[in-house]
């Protein structure tokens, strides 16, 4: 039995971030606050601008490593019902 040939695309992962969870506990913290006292509301919004700002600049360091053009020697797979 012959061994497939081995992949010419690539796959690139994000790094793992805490901007997701920042933002979801800021969005959530900023909800509390408008319904309980103020200053929750604030410092919540401080953490989802952090959190958003983190996410970001996690973003623009991995879109950075990507390739500009990838080469494929397979055809695209095509879409259920468009052919």
């Amino acid at each position: 039995m012959s061994q497939p040939p081995s992949p010419t695309e690539r796959l690139y992962l994000s790094e793992s971030s805490w901007g997701p969870v920042l933002v979801a506990v800021g969005i959530a913290g900023v909800l509390i606050g408008l319904y309980g006292w103020w200053p929750y509301a604030v410092g919540a919004a401080f953490v989802l601008i952090f959190g958003i700002a983190g996410w970001l600049r996690g973003n623009r360091e991995d879109i950075g490593r990507m390739p500009v053009e990838q080469h494929t020697d397979t055809a695209p797979i095509p879409l259920s019902g468009r052919e």
